[in-house]
C-alpha cells in the first residue's frame, strides 16, 4: 500500500501583516521544563520556568512557538552565565530574528555542613539566568536570592536582654565578564549577612547561629555597603544590583535597601 501523498502546509505565521507593527517581544512564557544547570562536581538536574522571546518585524505575520521548544530540546551544554549565549545566539538563528531575550529561573540547591555539628543537609536557592542579544551583541544576568539572618544593631545597643532579628533575602543580580559559579555568588551573599542559613541545625549549631548574629549586627545598608564592596573589587562583574529585605521581626513591614553600580560607567 502506498504511503499517502503529502500534502503542503501553509505557513500562516510566515505571511506578510498588512498593519506592519513591530512587536518588541513574541515567544513563550512560563514554560516549564527540565534543565541541567552547571555545578562544581558536573550538570545539577533541576525543573524550571523559562520565558523566550523574539522580536517580530511589522511585516510578519507571527512567529513560530514551537521553535522555542525545539532549541530548548537541542541544547546539549548544561546552563550557566558562560554557556547561555550560545543558547541565545541558536534562537535567533532557529527563529529568524535579529533581537531576542530568554529568562531561565529555577530552584538550585546546595549541600551544606552545620558549623558545629558538620551534619550535612540541603538549602534550596532561587536562580535567574536571562539574557538579551541584538545584532550578535549580547549581556548576561545572574541572579540569586538568598534567605540569611539579619540582626538589628540599634536593637542590640538599646535592649538589656538581647536584640531582635529576623529571616532576611539578600539578591544579588550580576552581568558578568566571565563566568562565576553559583556557590561564590550565593557565598557573597551569605558573608555579606549577620550569619547564613541551614537546613538542619543541632543544639551547638543553633549557639553558633544565635552568637554570631548577635556578634555581627548588620541593618539592611550594612548588608547592601559590605557586599557592594566586594563586587566593587571583583574583576569578573561589569555591573551589580544587591538588595536586602529584611522581613522585620518588630513591624509589619520589611526594610529595604539596595544599590546598583554599572561599573563601566565613571562616576
Amino acid at each position: 500500500m502506498n504511503a499517502p501523498e503529502k500534502k503542503l502546509l501553509p505557513d500562516v505565521q510566515s505571511s506578510l501583516d498588512p498593519r506592519n507593527i513591530a512587536i518588541s517581544r513574541v515567544g513563550v512564557k512560563s514554560l516549564r521544563y527540565p534543565v541541567a544547570v552547571a555545578g562544581p562536581a558536573g550538570a545539577v538536574q533541576t525543573i524550571a520556568s523559562i520565558d523566550m522571546y523574539v522580536a517580530l518585524p511589522g511585516d510578519r505575520k507571527g512567529t513560530h512557538m514551537s521553535r522555542f521548544i525545539e532549541v530548548l530540546q537541542q541544547n546539549t551544554d548544561p546552563l550557566s552565565s558562560a554557556s547561555l549565549p550560545a543558547l541565545l545566539a541558536q534562537m535567533l538563528v532557529t527563529l529568524e530574528a535579529d533581537e531576542g531575550s530568554v529568562e531561565i529561573r529555577f530552584p538550585y540547591f546546595i549541600n551544606k555542613a552545620a558549623p558545629v555539628s558538620g551534619v550535612q543537609s540541603l538549602m534550596d536557592y532561587e536562580v535567574v539566568l536571562a539574557g538579551t542579544m541584538r545584532d550578535g551583541v549580547g549581556s548576561v544576568h545572574q541572579r540569586v536570592v538568598v534567605p540569611v539572618t539579619s540582626l538589628c544593631p540599634c536593637s542590640k545597643k538599646v535592649a538589656d536582654y538581647g536584640a531582635h532579628n529576623q529571616r532576611a533575602h539578600v539578591t544579588i543580580d550580576l552581568e558578568l565578564a566571565e563566568a562565576m559559579t553559583i556557590e561564590a555568588q550565593v557565598r557573597i551573599a551569605e558573608d555579606g549577612a549577620s550569619c547564613e542559613l541551614w537546613s538542619v541545625l543541632k543544639r551547638a549549631d543553633e549557639k553558633y547561629v544565635t552568637e554570631r548574629a548577635y556578634d555581627n549586627p548588620k541593618f539592611v545598608e550594612d548588608t547592601v555597603r559590605d557586599i557592594a564592596m566586594v563586587l566593587q573589587r571583583d574583576p569578573r562583574v561589569l555591573a551589580y544590583r544587591v538588595e536586602s529585605e529584611n522581613f522585620e521581626s518588630i513591624h509589619n513591614h520589611s526594610a529595604y535597601a539596595r544599590i546598583e553600580r554599572d561599573k563601566r560607567v565613571a562616576g
